[in-house]
């Protein structure tokens, strides 16, 4: 009888026990089993620091995958990596420094892979440079480097598919290396004079490149004695390139020199010997005109080409005329001359193409071609040649 009451006892307290569990949760344990396999809605989550606002488990998973969704992708250098050792890769960044004499391992990946290194290595330094190809990536290595190393390595990644490879844009991956000399401040070059056209018309580089990004560099004139300002406008700087003068103007003209420092030393790069060279802004446009533009047999005649243009640019006149063909050596005479018109100084030059005595295989097109260093305009005039049309009175 008393075991009897004790069960009765036990049951009805496991009851109360349940009933209690489920007031207080607002649903019975199979439902909330239930709800760990829907996907919990953002409004029944509440915002970190909320009184009670631990996230379940499945919204830490969610907000994960969210993250990696909006994350951007990577950048492009990111396919090549800098080998450290067995096993420790470091992703390389727009540039970085190595001591000159250090060996160098790049790796790539991708399938098919391609590289491109600083000129001077493909050219001097193949002895010391292997690269090998494996499934999924492509390994560069490079021994006794030295300051001349210094510049850009690249490699991108090809997208095959059916035998036809097509470059991939977004897998390519690139970096300056300075390789650092303590002895050499600037990339040698073999060249102590080195002539650069300085163009009116476009920018010109000096690439006196350093072999350590850290060396303080000015630019200088030979003669008379001066340093140049670079004022990031007209010319500026950059240590993976050089000098950039951006407005080529005469008065640069001349011997020009870099000079680097670095803590107690101080070189002089190759000197550059800067020829300034008039760009006109475009290829001429002549106008032609003949004396006349029906002449008779034996008759003097001449034909005027001219072009206007701006001052100190050279034209070049090419004729062609029906006399070649009779094997009549041209004899031009030319000019060149300032004028004025609409308020603005300008060039007028000339060619006048003369042709004595006029025979029949005279008669025909005649074309002036005038060139300068944008281009050529060509013009043409017909000149016709006839025979006399007076006839001498019969004799009596």
């Amino acid at each position: 009888m008393v075991s009897r009451a004790c069960c009765w006892l036990s049951w009805c307290l496991l009851i109360s026990v349940i009933s209690a569990e489920v007031q207080e949760h607002g649903r019975t344990p199979k439902a909330q089993k239930k709800r760990g396999f829907k996907a919990a809605s953002p409004g029944e989550v509440k915002p970190p620091g909320a009184p009670g606002g631990k996230k379940p488990e499945a919204d830490l998973s969610q907000k994960t995958l969210q993250m990696e969704a909006a994350a951007p992708s990577l950048p492009a250098s990111s396919i090549l990596t800098l080998v450290l050792g067995r096993g420790r890769f470091q992703k390389v960044g727009d540039s970085l420094s190595l001591r000159a004499g250090d060996p160098l391992e790049l790796r790539c990946r991708g399938k098919v892979v391609h590289w491109r290194v600083p000129v001077y290595l493909e050219e001097e330094g193949k002895e010391r440079l292997r690269i090998k190809h494996f499934s999924r990536h492509s390994q560069l290595q490079l021994v006794n480097s030295t300051g001349a190393d210094t510049g850009e390595y690249s490699c991108w990644a090809q997208h095959c598919q059916d035998g036809e490879g097509a470059e991939d844009e977004a897998r390519q991956g690139k970096t300056f290396i300075f390789f650092t000399d303590p002895e050499e401040l600037f990339v040698p070059t073999e060249d102590y004079y080195k002539v650069v056209q300085l163009h009116s018309h476009q920018p010109v580089l000096l690439p006196c490149q350093v072999t350590n990004p850290l060396a303080h560099v000015t630019l200088h004139r030979e003669f008379p004695p001066e340093e140049v300002p670079v004022d990031g406008i007209d010319i500026s700087f950059d240590v993976k390139k050089g000098f950039t003068i951006h407005r080529p103007r005469a008065s640069l003209a001349g011997a020009l020199f870099c000079l680097a420092s670095l803590g107690g030393l101080r070189q002089i790069s190759t000197k550059y010997m800067l020829i300034y060279i008039k760009y006109p802004s475009s290829s001429p446009k002549p106008t032609i005109q003949a004396s006349a533009t029906s002449v008779q047999l034996g008759e003097n005649f001449s034909v005027t080409c001219t072009a206007l243009g701006e001052p100190d640019i050279a034209v070049d006149f090419i004729w062609e005329h029906p006399g070649q063909k009779l094997g009549r050596p041209p004899y031009v005479s030319e000019w060149a001359s300032v004028v004025r018109q609409e308020g603005q100084v300008q060039q007028e030059a000339g060619s006048t193409l003369h042709v004595e005595e006029a025979r029949a295989g005279d008669s025909g097109i005649y074309t002036c071609r005038a060139t300068n260093l944008q281009g050529t305009g060509t013009a043409t005039t017909h000149v016709r040649v006839t025979r006399s049309s007076h006839v001498s009175p019969a004799p009596s």
